[in-house]
């Protein structure tokens, strides 16, 4: 059964850190497209961070470029994404997802395709 689980969440202060880790079972993460998502509450969700191992790609939004650095451990078969310098407005559930190797960064941040979610992990930035 192919799983991702998300880790890592919590409450920091504005300017802190986080790293959010996401364990794959089932399947092994190398040969797939990575990315991080989220959702604050009221809003839709949104493509934070997407990496394409195969030819290097990566796609961030604009709104964490910068400040976010998405990564993987293929040994692990865990992707990660790490937050610096963490602003109130990121305060969301994080998700993550795999897909094809087949479907471009763009794409895939771009929420394009379907993917089926799971709980996800809270991060809340708040002084």
């Amino acid at each position: 059964q192919l799983q991702l689980v998300e880790s890592g969440g919590g409450l920091v202060q504005p300017g802190g850190s986080l790293r959010l880790a996401c364990a794959a079972s089932g399947f092994a993460l190398d040969y797939y497209v990575i990315g991080w998502f989220r959702q604050a509450p009221g809003k839709e969700r949104e493509g934070v961070a997407c990496s394409k191992s195969s030819d290097g790609s990566t796609y961030y939004a604009d709104s964490v470029k910068g400040r976010f650095t998405i990564s993987r451990d293929n040994a692990k078969n865990t992707m990660y994404l790490q937050m610096n310098s963490l602003q109130v407005e990121d305060t969301a559930v994080y998700y993550c997802a795999a897909d094809s190797i087949l479907v471009s960064v763009q794409a895939m941040c771009a929420l394009s395709r379907k993917y089926d979610w799971g709980q996800g992990t809270q991060v809340t930035v708040s002084s």
